[in-house]
């Protein structure tokens, strides 16, 4: 039992520190790409129908609503207890809810007008989605994104407990059960980090694509 700070325990076990960051990144970028792809397409599908929107947002809720720890259960008798497509769906599902809201909320409030010229200079449904809507709903597209990655890495903490890695392992398993302080720390400190680092990517990637934005705030 060792809970006291000792610095060259980072040292000594870089490696797996290292490994364990880079389970951490897999594990939440993987879960949010996957999130994105599936709730593009359902929100541009519900979109017009309020009675599917709300029922596809509502079972959206539902998943959001279940404890993960009860979800890793509830999920282990059909995709294994110990099984990384476990950790996959619960990590998506929580996903799905944040992306889903700022999806559609971002394609509703493109403005009737904007809509109206597009289809004036003959664009097609497919044209004026990609070229019009979607680029005007990114601010709140992009908002979702940020939400759902900083919640993730938040969760995925919690992969270890199915033996799947990731920064809980540090914390979990080498900082509270094996009573490492250091190796609590660091885990916390990392995932931490991570979070802080991939909001404020995530602020300069929308700034980017979104330049019609700050110049509108600054008029």
């Amino acid at each position: 039992m060792d809970d006291r700070w000792h610095w060259d325990w980072i040292d000594r076990n870089s490696d797996i520190v290292w490994q364990s960051f880079q389970q951490q990144l897999d594990l939440t970028f993987r879960a949010v790409i996957i999130g994105i792809l599936i709730s593009i397409p359902l929100a541009v599908i519900v979109r017009g129908s309020r009675a599917a929107r709300s029922i596809v947002v509502g079972i959206a809720s539902v998943f959001y609503t279940i404890p993960s720890l009860a979800a890793l259960t509830l999920l282990g008798p059909f995709t294994g207890y110990i099984s990384r497509l476990t950790v996959d769906i619960v990590l998506v599902s929580y996903t799905l809810v944040i992306l889903l809201r700022n999806i559609i909320t971002g394609l509703e409030e493109v403005p009737a007008d904007v809509r109206e010229s597009a289809r004036g200079m003959g664009l097609s449904k497919a044209q004026m989605l990609l070229r019009v809507e979607i680029p005007l709903a990114l601010p709140s597209i992009m908002a979702g994104i940020r939400i759902a990655t900083v919640t993730t890495i938040g969760l995925a903490t919690l992969a270890s407990l199915v033996a799947q890695g990731g920064l809980g392992f540090l914390i979990i398993y080498e900082g509270f059960q094996r009573q490492i302080l250091s190796a609590a720390i660091v885990g916390s400190a990392l995932a931490v980090g991570l979070a802080i680092v991939s909001d404020g990517v995530l602020v300069v990637i929308q700034k980017l694509l979104t330049p019609w934005a700050r110049r509108r705030v600054l008029t």
